[in-house]
């Protein structure tokens, strides 16, 4: 193929032509992309709107004083976590999916930057508060230790994953970036796919036991993370586009991404007790920023700011 032709053969500068030999309209593109991003945010917004709304009616039954049960007395033993936990969840939820607009992304990058701020606070608060309800919170009836494994895992991961995610971009890594942020917000999004799953399970078959609850509930994450990982892998990387890049095998940068998870594995096989106190430790891994030295571009050519060079 020559050098400076096109994939399919054609001289730069000359434009696609249809099957008829006319030249192919270009303008079909942006508003089908468009149409595909509101329904994409519409849908994350749906996902999220039964737990949004139960987390409103717990905060509800909170502040007019409501009866006390068995179901809800560890609730008002210690409100400010789940308080923080669902106003957070809110938050990140609702501002997370609009990060998914990718048009409205690229016209506004400082709009992206700043939220993107808000979304990241919003998350970490909310898979530490998580955390730590799973962690102290007496557990209710019908949430054993299964549950109560997948709640401390789940949890963990969504935080490693945005800490990860704000790692990538403040070393320039938009690719990255993005896969770690739609990983965390696919973990915290969880809840509205496991109204789903438990709904599904109980019209099949009948009540959950405490058993099948937690495999349910589990496989609500697991869903989430499975689509999004589709999804990440659908979107292939763009080519490099570097004035000098020393960049490593990719092995070596996302063993060293990944290096926390596997800390995590081996904290859960000895013993729960001690993820709340080493979540710190996992929050702000080393970053190799030494490793990569790039110059990341956006698609209108201008470098993104801070790329190829060591954060303050």
């Amino acid at each position: 193929m020559n050098a400076t032709g096109s994939a399919e053969g054609r001289a730069p500068g000359v434009p696609r032509r249809d099957e008829a030999g006319n030249p192919a309209s270009q303008t079909t593109r942006v508003p089908a992309r468009a149409a595909s991003a509101t329904w994409l945010v519409t849908g994350l917004l749906l996902l999220s709107a039964i737990p949004l709304v139960a987390g409103a009616v717990r905060l509800t039954e909170l502040a007019g004083g409501a009866a006390i049960t068995p179901s809800n007395a560890r609730f008002f033993a210690s409100p400010l976590p789940v308080v923080l936990h669902i106003v957070s969840v809110g938050v990140y939820a609702i501002l997370g999916a609009f990060q998914f607009a990718t048009g409205f992304r690229r016209r506004r990058p400082g709009w992206h930057r700043r939220v993107g701020r808000l979304v990241v606070g919003s998350g970490l608060a909310a898979a530490l508060s998580g955390l730590w309800m799973a962690q102290f919170y007496q557990l209710p009836e019908l949430d054993g230790a299964l549950l109560y494994g997948f709640r401390l895992l789940f949890g963990s991961l969504m935080a490693i994953a945005i800490a990860l995610g704000v790692a990538a971009i403040r070393r320039g890594d938009v690719h990255r970036h993005r896969a770690w942020m739609m990983r965390g917000y696919a973990i915290g999004l969880g809840a509205g796919t496991q109204v789903l799953t438990l709904l599904a399970g109980e019209m099949i078959a009948g009540p959950p036991s405490e058993l099948s609850r937690a495999l349910l509930m589990g496989a609500g994450w697991a869903i989430n993370l499975a689509v999004a990982e589709w999804a990440i892998r659908k979107r292939q990387a763009p080519p490099a586009r570097t004035a000098a890049a020393v960049v490593p095998p990719c092995h070596e940068v996302c063993l060293k991404e990944a290096a926390p998870l596997y800390g995590w594995i081996s904290l859960y096989s000895v013993s729960p007790l001690v993820v709340i106190p080493r979540l710190s430790l996992v929050l702000f891994p080393q970053v190799p920023i030494d490793l990569v030295h790039r110059r990341v571009e956006h698609d209108d050519g201008v470098p993104f700011p801070g790329a190829g060079s060591r954060p303050d």
